[in-house]
């Protein structure tokens, strides 16, 4: 059942080229009412959230990619554990009255080009309620998600070109992206499995 609903979906993506690193981001608005987001917001929710989008990834893909965690990093796996995607550094979080992000750096992976492995590209999630609500419109709350790809160098750009990126690997992304916001309207977030703020709800 939704209890929320998700407007206004966007894609931005784009390619630096003096380096040729990749930026995507995907975002939407989540409408709520002002009380579910008022329990919403913590520490725990906001790495709730985050394992609800390696949760979507695995059931989108019928299992066949799925997340591994360790206590430095989290890898996304093809079938056999062997097959890294992509490994990442273990997640940062920040939070404030009006801002939440978890960050994942990218460290390596068969999806990622030799030279762009540990130099700073990154897998985010990015939360933002507005300062300036508007207290005669009714009891409901709007977020901006985004979701930001940044600093990625993929590997099959650099062995078959951008085009073949553009119309396969990226495409895919934004597809699943897409799929993922759209289904937070439901509002179904998954426990996470490394449990960092559980019982941390303010």
């Amino acid at each position: 059942m939704k209890i929320a609903t998700i407007a206004n979906l966007e894609d931005r993506t784009s390619e630096d080229e003096r380096t040729g690193a990749m930026r995507s981001i995907q975002a939407a608005d989540l409408s709520l009412p002002e009380a579910a987001l008022k329990e919403l917001w913590s520490p725990m929710y906001l790495e709730r959230l985050a394992r609800t989008y390696w949760r979507f990834l695995a059931r989108v893909t019928l299992g066949l990619v799925r997340v591994r965690y360790t206590e430095h990093e989290r890898s996304i796996v093809l079938g056999l554990p062997a097959l890294k995607l992509i490994t990442f550094a273990a997640p940062e979080y920040e939070l404030d009255p009006l801002r939440g992000l978890v960050r994942w750096r990218i460290a390596r992976g068969l999806l990622v080009a030799r030279h762009g492995r540990d130099v700073g590209g990154y897998l985010q999630i990015e939360v933002r309620r507005p300062d300036n609500e508007d207290p005669a419109r009714p009891p409901r709350a709007c977020l901006h998600i985004e979701i930001e790809v940044a600093g990625f160098y993929p590997a099959i750009a650099s062995r078959l070109g951008r085009r073949i990126y553009g119309a396969t690997q990226s495409k895919i992304h934004v597809i699943v992206t897409h799929g993922f916001l759209r289904s937070l309207a439901r509002l179904d977030l998954a426990e996470s499995r490394v449990g960092r703020f559980a019982g941390n709800g303010s």
